[in-house]
Protein backbone atom coordinates (compact mmCIF):
# COMPACT_ATOMS: atom_id res chain seq x y z
CA UNK A 1 0.00 0.00 0.00
CA UNK A 2 1.23 3.35 -0.99
CA UNK A 3 1.91 5.98 1.69
CA UNK A 4 -0.36 8.44 3.15
CA UNK A 5 -2.98 6.21 1.43
CA UNK A 6 -6.05 5.98 4.17
CA UNK A 7 -7.74 2.31 3.17
CA UNK A 8 -11.47 2.72 2.21
CA UNK A 9 -14.17 0.55 2.68
CA UNK A 10 -15.03 -0.28 -0.88
CA UNK A 11 -10.92 -1.59 -0.99
CA UNK A 12 -12.34 -5.48 -0.80
CA UNK A 13 -15.15 -4.86 -3.05
CA UNK A 14 -12.72 -3.45 -5.95
CA UNK A 15 -10.52 -7.12 -5.18
CA UNK A 16 -13.61 -9.01 -5.72
CA UNK A 17 -14.89 -7.62 -8.69
CA UNK A 18 -11.30 -7.46 -10.42
CA UNK A 19 -11.35 -11.57 -9.55
CA UNK A 20 -14.96 -11.84 -11.01
CA UNK A 21 -15.26 -9.40 -14.17
CA UNK A 22 -13.09 -8.23 -16.83
CA UNK A 23 -13.52 -4.69 -15.40
CA UNK A 24 -14.51 -2.85 -13.11
CA UNK A 25 -15.81 0.57 -13.61
CA UNK A 26 -15.89 3.37 -10.71
CA UNK A 27 -18.24 5.98 -10.45
CA UNK A 28 -18.95 8.77 -7.53
CA UNK A 29 -18.49 11.94 -6.84
CA UNK A 30 -15.08 14.42 -7.92
CA UNK A 31 -12.69 14.10 -5.53
CA UNK A 32 -14.01 11.61 -3.47
CA UNK A 33 -10.72 9.25 -3.79
CA UNK A 34 -11.96 7.19 -6.94
CA UNK A 35 -8.41 7.55 -8.85
CA UNK A 36 -6.21 6.79 -5.47
CA UNK A 37 -8.10 3.82 -4.27
CA UNK A 38 -7.94 2.59 -7.68
CA UNK A 39 -4.02 3.55 -8.39
CA UNK A 40 -3.39 0.93 -5.34
CA UNK A 41 -4.35 -1.90 -7.83
CA UNK A 42 -3.36 -0.54 -10.68
CA UNK A 43 -0.51 -2.44 -12.34
CA UNK A 44 -0.43 0.41 -14.93
CA UNK A 45 -2.30 3.31 -15.65
CA UNK A 46 -3.59 5.83 -18.07
CA UNK A 47 -4.12 9.17 -16.97
CA UNK A 48 -6.58 10.88 -20.14
CA UNK A 49 -6.42 13.99 -18.35
CA UNK A 50 -2.41 14.32 -18.62
CA UNK A 51 -2.37 17.91 -19.87
CA UNK A 52 0.96 16.84 -21.29
CA UNK A 53 -0.88 13.97 -23.66
CA UNK A 54 -4.41 14.29 -23.47
CA UNK A 55 -4.89 15.93 -26.77
CA UNK A 56 -2.74 13.11 -27.89
CA UNK A 57 -4.62 10.58 -26.22
CA UNK A 58 -8.16 11.73 -27.68
CA UNK A 59 -6.57 11.43 -31.32
CA UNK A 60 -5.64 8.18 -31.09
CA UNK A 61 -8.91 7.03 -29.36
CA UNK A 62 -10.59 8.25 -32.73
CA UNK A 63 -7.78 6.12 -34.56
CA UNK A 64 -6.56 2.85 -33.07
CA UNK A 65 -8.19 2.65 -29.33
CA UNK A 66 -6.71 -0.42 -28.20
CA UNK A 67 -3.09 0.89 -28.29
CA UNK A 68 -4.51 2.91 -24.96
CA UNK A 69 -5.50 -0.33 -23.49
CA UNK A 70 -1.82 -1.99 -23.84
CA UNK A 71 -0.01 -2.28 -20.35
CA UNK A 72 0.13 -4.33 -17.41
CA UNK A 73 -3.29 -5.75 -15.72
CA UNK A 74 -5.08 -4.45 -14.08
CA UNK A 75 -4.40 -1.03 -16.08
CA UNK A 76 -6.42 1.82 -14.99
CA UNK A 77 -7.93 4.32 -17.27
CA UNK A 78 -9.00 7.53 -15.94
CA UNK A 79 -11.21 9.95 -16.83
CA UNK A 80 -12.37 7.31 -19.87
CA UNK A 81 -15.26 9.45 -20.31
CA UNK A 82 -13.43 11.98 -22.13
CA UNK A 83 -12.92 9.09 -24.65
CA UNK A 84 -16.43 7.53 -25.06
CA UNK A 85 -14.84 4.79 -27.59
CA UNK A 86 -12.60 3.15 -24.88
CA UNK A 87 -15.79 1.64 -23.45
CA UNK A 88 -16.92 -0.46 -26.54
CA UNK A 89 -13.01 -1.30 -26.76
CA UNK A 90 -12.52 -2.29 -23.32
CA UNK A 91 -15.36 -4.99 -23.92
CA UNK A 92 -13.99 -5.88 -26.75
CA UNK A 93 -10.64 -6.33 -25.31
CA UNK A 94 -12.23 -8.61 -22.55
CA UNK A 95 -13.71 -11.01 -24.66
CA UNK A 96 -10.79 -11.41 -26.78
CA UNK A 97 -8.33 -11.87 -23.78
CA UNK A 98 -11.29 -14.28 -22.16
CA UNK A 99 -9.21 -13.26 -18.65
CA UNK A 100 -10.64 -11.28 -15.84
CA UNK A 101 -9.50 -8.34 -13.99
CA UNK A 102 -7.94 -6.51 -17.03
CA UNK A 103 -9.31 -2.85 -16.67
CA UNK A 104 -10.22 -0.46 -14.14
CA UNK A 105 -12.70 2.74 -15.42
CA UNK A 106 -12.73 5.77 -13.50
CA UNK A 107 -14.47 8.88 -13.88
CA UNK A 108 -16.96 11.45 -12.04
CA UNK A 109 -19.22 11.76 -14.77
CA UNK A 110 -20.78 8.23 -16.69
CA UNK A 111 -22.15 9.79 -20.35
CA UNK A 112 -25.80 7.67 -20.76
CA UNK A 113 -24.69 4.49 -23.45
CA UNK A 114 -25.67 5.27 -27.18
CA UNK A 115 -27.08 3.11 -29.54
CA UNK A 116 -23.78 2.44 -30.45
CA UNK A 117 -22.35 1.47 -27.21
CA UNK A 118 -22.57 -1.94 -25.25
CA UNK A 119 -24.21 -2.20 -22.16
CA UNK A 120 -21.20 -3.99 -20.11
CA UNK A 121 -23.37 -6.51 -19.11
CA UNK A 122 -21.48 -9.61 -18.39
CA UNK A 123 -17.55 -7.92 -18.91
CA UNK A 124 -17.88 -4.76 -16.74
CA UNK A 125 -18.93 -4.51 -12.92
CA UNK A 126 -19.92 -1.63 -11.22
CA UNK A 127 -18.80 -0.01 -8.28
CA UNK A 128 -19.96 3.27 -6.00
CA UNK A 129 -17.87 5.20 -4.07
CA UNK A 130 -18.73 7.84 -1.47
CA UNK A 131 -16.63 10.41 0.45
CA UNK A 132 -15.56 8.95 3.21
CA UNK A 133 -17.36 7.61 6.43
CA UNK A 134 -16.57 8.56 9.58
CA UNK A 135 -14.81 5.48 10.09
CA UNK A 136 -12.67 5.83 6.94
CA UNK A 137 -11.72 9.03 8.26
CA UNK A 138 -10.38 7.54 11.57
CA UNK A 139 -13.02 9.27 13.05
CA UNK A 140 -15.48 6.55 14.54
CA UNK A 141 -14.04 3.69 16.73
CA UNK A 142 -15.76 0.98 14.44
CA UNK A 143 -16.64 -1.20 17.55
CA UNK A 144 -20.34 -1.60 16.78
CA UNK A 145 -20.90 -3.42 13.00
CA UNK A 146 -23.69 -3.46 11.16
CA UNK A 147 -22.87 -7.03 10.45
CA UNK A 148 -22.82 -7.77 13.82
CA UNK A 149 -25.84 -6.67 14.66
CA UNK A 150 -27.69 -8.50 11.69
CA UNK A 151 -25.82 -11.24 12.83
CA UNK A 152 -27.76 -10.51 16.51
CA UNK A 153 -24.41 -10.61 18.01
CA UNK A 154 -25.73 -8.96 21.78
CA UNK A 155 -23.99 -7.37 24.72
CA UNK A 156 -21.92 -5.00 22.62
CA UNK A 157 -21.00 -1.90 24.19
CA UNK A 158 -18.98 1.42 22.88
CA UNK A 159 -18.24 5.00 23.91
CA UNK A 160 -18.05 7.47 20.98
CA UNK A 161 -15.44 10.08 21.29
CA UNK A 162 -17.23 12.39 18.76
CA UNK A 163 -17.72 15.56 21.00
CA UNK A 164 -21.04 17.23 19.57
CA UNK A 165 -18.59 20.53 18.43
CA UNK A 166 -16.32 18.20 16.58
CA UNK A 167 -19.57 16.52 15.08
CA UNK A 168 -20.83 19.92 13.47
CA UNK A 169 -16.99 20.47 12.11
CA UNK A 170 -16.73 16.84 10.16
CA UNK A 171 -20.19 17.41 9.00
CA UNK A 172 -19.05 21.05 7.45
CA UNK A 173 -15.82 19.63 6.40
CA UNK A 174 -17.47 16.55 4.67
CA UNK A 175 -15.78 13.08 3.96
CA UNK A 176 -13.81 14.52 1.02
CA UNK A 177 -9.97 13.06 1.46
CA UNK A 178 -8.21 16.06 0.89
CA UNK A 179 -9.71 17.43 3.87
CA UNK A 180 -9.16 15.01 6.64
CA UNK A 181 -6.44 15.36 8.84
CA UNK A 182 -6.58 19.19 8.62
CA UNK A 183 -7.80 20.62 12.18
CA UNK A 184 -8.06 24.45 10.79
CA UNK A 185 -11.70 25.07 9.85
CA UNK A 186 -11.54 27.42 7.21
CA UNK A 187 -8.53 25.18 5.36
CA UNK A 188 -10.51 22.60 6.06
CA UNK A 189 -13.61 24.10 4.54
CA UNK A 190 -11.89 25.12 1.51
CA UNK A 191 -11.95 21.79 -0.20
CA UNK A 192 -16.02 21.22 -0.06
CA UNK A 193 -16.34 25.35 -1.15
CA UNK A 194 -13.76 24.86 -4.39
CA UNK A 195 -15.91 21.78 -5.33
CA UNK A 196 -19.24 23.79 -5.12
CA UNK A 197 -17.83 26.67 -7.27
CA UNK A 198 -16.15 23.36 -9.68
CA UNK A 199 -19.63 22.19 -9.98
CA UNK A 200 -21.53 25.33 -10.62
CA UNK A 201 -19.04 27.25 -12.59
CA UNK A 202 -17.58 24.24 -14.61
CA UNK A 203 -19.25 20.62 -14.09
CA UNK A 204 -23.10 21.85 -14.60
CA UNK A 205 -22.10 22.89 -18.34
CA UNK A 206 -19.57 20.72 -19.33
CA UNK A 207 -21.37 17.52 -18.63
CA UNK A 208 -23.71 17.47 -21.72
CA UNK A 209 -22.31 20.91 -23.30
CA UNK A 210 -25.46 22.78 -22.35
CA UNK A 211 -24.83 26.20 -20.91
CA UNK A 212 -26.39 26.70 -17.34
CA UNK A 213 -27.09 29.61 -15.84
CA UNK A 214 -24.13 29.70 -12.83
CA UNK A 215 -26.62 31.72 -10.54
CA UNK A 216 -29.47 29.29 -11.29
CA UNK A 217 -27.48 26.14 -10.38
CA UNK A 218 -25.82 28.01 -6.76
CA UNK A 219 -29.41 29.22 -6.31
CA UNK A 220 -31.02 25.54 -6.50
CA UNK A 221 -28.33 23.88 -4.47
CA UNK A 222 -29.36 26.58 -1.62
CA UNK A 223 -32.54 25.45 -2.06
CA UNK A 224 -32.07 21.77 -1.78
CA UNK A 225 -29.56 22.65 1.60
CA UNK A 226 -32.72 24.13 2.87
CA UNK A 227 -35.02 21.21 2.54
CA UNK A 228 -32.38 18.46 3.32
CA UNK A 229 -33.47 15.51 5.18
CA UNK A 230 -37.30 15.76 3.59
CA UNK A 231 -39.48 14.72 0.92
CA UNK A 232 -39.44 17.82 -0.49
CA UNK A 233 -40.86 17.89 -4.53
CA UNK A 234 -40.06 19.64 -7.37
CA UNK A 235 -43.14 22.66 -6.46
CA UNK A 236 -41.64 22.69 -3.11
CA UNK A 237 -38.40 23.75 -4.88
CA UNK A 238 -40.07 26.07 -7.36
CA UNK A 239 -41.77 27.81 -4.35
CA UNK A 240 -38.77 28.03 -2.28
CA UNK A 241 -36.52 29.52 -4.67
CA UNK A 242 -39.77 31.81 -5.56
CA UNK A 243 -39.76 32.78 -1.83
CA UNK A 244 -36.22 33.77 -2.08
CA UNK A 245 -36.59 35.84 -5.16
CA UNK A 246 -35.14 33.61 -7.70
CA UNK A 247 -37.42 32.64 -10.73
CA UNK A 248 -36.85 29.34 -12.28
CA UNK A 249 -39.70 26.99 -13.26
CA UNK A 250 -40.00 23.17 -12.51
CA UNK A 251 -38.92 22.51 -15.73
CA UNK A 252 -35.62 23.92 -15.44
CA UNK A 253 -35.24 22.63 -11.64
CA UNK A 254 -36.12 19.12 -12.81
CA UNK A 255 -32.93 19.38 -16.02
CA UNK A 256 -30.73 20.83 -13.07
CA UNK A 257 -31.79 17.81 -10.92
CA UNK A 258 -30.75 15.55 -13.40
CA UNK A 259 -27.64 16.63 -14.28
CA UNK A 260 -26.55 17.14 -10.52
CA UNK A 261 -27.41 13.52 -10.06
CA UNK A 262 -25.21 12.37 -13.19
CA UNK A 263 -22.51 14.23 -11.30
CA UNK A 264 -22.83 12.81 -7.91
CA UNK A 265 -23.35 15.79 -6.61
CA UNK A 266 -27.68 14.32 -5.66
CA UNK A 267 -28.24 11.36 -4.28
CA UNK A 268 -32.06 10.96 -2.75
CA UNK A 269 -33.37 8.56 -0.45
CA UNK A 270 -35.64 6.44 -2.60
CA UNK A 271 -38.77 5.04 -0.14
CA UNK A 272 -39.13 1.60 1.37
CA UNK A 273 -42.64 -0.14 0.31
CA UNK A 274 -43.11 -3.31 3.11
CA UNK A 275 -46.41 -5.24 3.33
CA UNK A 276 -48.31 -4.02 6.54
CA UNK A 277 -50.77 -5.78 8.27
CA UNK A 278 -53.27 -2.48 8.15
CA UNK A 279 -54.16 -0.99 5.08
CA UNK A 280 -52.28 2.11 4.58
CA UNK A 281 -50.85 3.78 1.79
CA UNK A 282 -47.25 4.58 1.74
CA UNK A 283 -45.89 7.48 0.47
CA UNK A 284 -43.31 7.06 -2.06
CA UNK A 285 -41.35 9.83 -2.49
CA UNK A 286 -37.55 10.43 -1.86
CA UNK A 287 -35.80 12.32 0.45
CA UNK A 288 -33.38 15.26 -0.53
CA UNK A 289 -29.78 14.10 0.17
CA UNK A 290 -26.68 15.49 -1.35
CA UNK A 291 -24.07 12.77 -1.50
CA UNK A 292 -21.75 14.79 1.30
CA UNK A 293 -23.73 16.69 4.13
CA UNK A 294 -20.74 19.10 3.77
CA UNK A 295 -21.95 20.28 0.25
CA UNK A 296 -25.47 21.77 1.75
CA UNK A 297 -23.31 23.71 4.78
CA UNK A 298 -21.57 25.06 1.49
CA UNK A 299 -24.09 25.92 -0.08
CA UNK A 300 -25.68 27.67 2.79
CA UNK A 301 -22.48 29.60 3.06
CA UNK A 302 -22.09 28.02 6.48
CA UNK A 303 -19.34 27.09 8.92
CA UNK A 304 -19.13 24.25 12.31
CA UNK A 305 -20.16 27.63 14.23
CA UNK A 306 -22.96 28.71 12.63
CA UNK A 307 -24.44 24.94 12.47
CA UNK A 308 -23.83 24.92 16.13
CA UNK A 309 -26.51 27.97 16.46
CA UNK A 310 -29.27 26.40 14.58
CA UNK A 311 -30.09 23.49 16.55
CA UNK A 312 -33.12 22.37 14.34
CA UNK A 313 -31.11 22.84 10.39
CA UNK A 314 -28.32 20.90 12.36
CA UNK A 315 -30.41 17.90 13.35
CA UNK A 316 -31.48 18.08 9.20
CA UNK A 317 -27.60 18.01 8.61
CA UNK A 318 -26.91 15.61 11.01
CA UNK A 319 -29.46 13.12 9.88
CA UNK A 320 -27.98 13.50 5.87
CA UNK A 321 -24.42 12.90 7.28
CA UNK A 322 -25.76 9.50 9.03
CA UNK A 323 -27.66 8.64 5.34
CA UNK A 324 -23.92 8.98 3.95
CA UNK A 325 -22.47 6.75 6.19
CA UNK A 326 -25.02 4.10 6.33
CA UNK A 327 -25.29 4.07 2.74
CA UNK A 328 -21.38 3.10 2.61
CA UNK A 329 -21.69 0.26 5.50
CA UNK A 330 -24.71 -0.91 3.58
CA UNK A 331 -23.47 -1.25 0.08
CA UNK A 332 -20.33 -2.62 1.68
CA UNK A 333 -23.22 -5.43 3.16
CA UNK A 334 -24.63 -5.75 -0.63
CA UNK A 335 -27.42 -3.99 1.09
CA UNK A 336 -29.13 -0.82 0.20
CA UNK A 337 -30.77 2.34 1.93
CA UNK A 338 -34.06 3.65 2.11
CA UNK A 339 -36.77 5.93 4.17
CA UNK A 340 -40.69 4.58 4.96
CA UNK A 341 -43.50 7.26 5.37
CA UNK A 342 -46.64 6.09 4.99
CA UNK A 343 -50.27 8.33 5.20
CA UNK A 344 -50.33 8.66 9.36
CA UNK A 345 -47.61 10.36 9.56
CA UNK A 346 -45.56 6.95 10.50
CA UNK A 347 -41.89 7.38 9.53
CA UNK A 348 -38.59 6.11 9.83
CA UNK A 349 -35.55 7.58 8.88
CA UNK A 350 -33.32 4.90 7.36
CA UNK A 351 -34.31 1.05 6.34
CA UNK A 352 -31.10 -0.89 5.93
CA UNK A 353 -32.35 -3.77 2.94
CA UNK A 354 -30.01 -6.52 2.65
CA UNK A 355 -30.00 -8.67 -0.86
CA UNK A 356 -30.85 -12.16 1.25
CA UNK A 357 -33.72 -9.91 2.61
CA UNK A 358 -33.11 -9.09 5.87
CA UNK A 359 -33.80 -5.54 6.61
CA UNK A 360 -33.07 -3.16 9.95
CA UNK A 361 -35.03 0.57 11.04
CA UNK A 362 -33.21 3.34 11.88
CA UNK A 363 -34.41 6.40 13.28
CA UNK A 364 -31.54 9.27 13.72
CA UNK A 365 -31.35 11.66 16.88
CA UNK A 366 -29.22 14.10 17.44
CA UNK A 367 -29.63 14.13 21.00
CA UNK A 368 -30.32 12.05 23.80
CA UNK A 369 -33.71 13.61 24.60
CA UNK A 370 -35.86 11.75 21.67
CA UNK A 371 -34.22 8.07 22.24
CA UNK A 372 -36.69 6.13 24.39
CA UNK A 373 -40.10 8.29 21.60
CA UNK A 374 -37.59 6.79 18.91
CA UNK A 375 -37.55 3.65 19.86
CA UNK A 376 -41.16 3.28 21.36
CA UNK A 377 -42.09 4.60 17.42
CA UNK A 378 -39.76 1.97 16.46
CA UNK A 379 -41.03 -0.92 17.87
CA UNK A 380 -44.53 -0.03 16.84
CA UNK A 381 -43.74 -0.08 13.61
CA UNK A 382 -42.10 -2.79 13.02
CA UNK A 383 -45.29 -4.59 14.79
CA UNK A 384 -47.22 -3.31 11.70
CA UNK A 385 -45.44 -5.37 9.41
CA UNK A 386 -47.28 -8.25 7.89
CA UNK A 387 -44.20 -11.27 8.72
CA UNK A 388 -46.13 -13.63 6.66
CA UNK A 389 -44.78 -11.47 3.84
CA UNK A 390 -42.21 -9.30 4.67
CA UNK A 391 -39.42 -10.89 7.54
CA UNK A 392 -39.00 -9.64 11.05
CA UNK A 393 -36.46 -7.42 11.34
CA UNK A 394 -32.83 -7.93 12.12
CA UNK A 395 -32.90 -5.52 14.54
CA UNK A 396 -34.08 -1.62 15.27
CA UNK A 397 -31.56 1.05 15.82
CA UNK A 398 -31.83 4.56 17.39
CA UNK A 399 -28.46 6.23 15.86
CA UNK A 400 -27.24 9.16 17.66
CA UNK A 401 -24.87 12.04 18.72
CA UNK A 402 -24.31 10.80 21.91
CA UNK A 403 -21.91 9.18 23.64
CA UNK A 404 -22.72 5.78 24.12
CA UNK A 405 -23.49 2.87 22.63
CA UNK A 406 -25.67 0.04 23.97
CA UNK A 407 -28.82 -2.57 23.73
CA UNK A 408 -31.72 -0.83 25.64
CA UNK A 409 -34.12 -3.37 27.91
CA UNK A 410 -36.72 -3.46 24.90
CA UNK A 411 -34.01 -4.85 22.66
CA UNK A 412 -33.66 -1.55 20.56
CA UNK A 413 -29.98 -0.27 19.70
CA UNK A 414 -28.63 2.99 20.82
CA UNK A 415 -25.57 3.89 18.72
CA UNK A 416 -23.76 7.14 18.40
CA UNK A 417 -22.70 7.68 14.62
CA UNK A 418 -19.24 7.77 16.39
CA UNK A 419 -18.76 3.91 16.94
CA UNK A 420 -20.25 2.34 13.41
CA UNK A 421 -18.78 0.96 11.27
CA UNK A 422 -19.82 -1.62 8.19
Amino acid sequence: MRDNYLPRIIDDALKLSLATSGAVLIVGPKWCGKTRTAEEVAASILYMQDPDHSEEYILLSKTKPSKLLEGDVPRLIDEWQMAPVLWNAVRFAIDKRRARGQFILTGSVVPPLTKDMHSGTGRISRLKMYTMSLFESGESTGEIALKDLFAGKSGMFSESPITIERLAFVLARGGWPEAIGVEDEQYALKTVYNYVDSVVHQDMSQIDGIQRNPDRVYALLRSIARNISTQANTQTLVGDLKSNNEDISEKTINEYLNALKSLFVVEDLPAWGPHLRSKRAIRTTAKRHFTDPSIAVAALRANGSRILQDIKTFGYLFESLCIRDLRIYAESLDGSLYHYRDQHGVKVDAIILLRDERWAAVEIKLGAGEIEEAAEKLIAFSQNIDTDKTPPPSFLMVMTGTQYAFQMGNGVWVVPIGCLRN
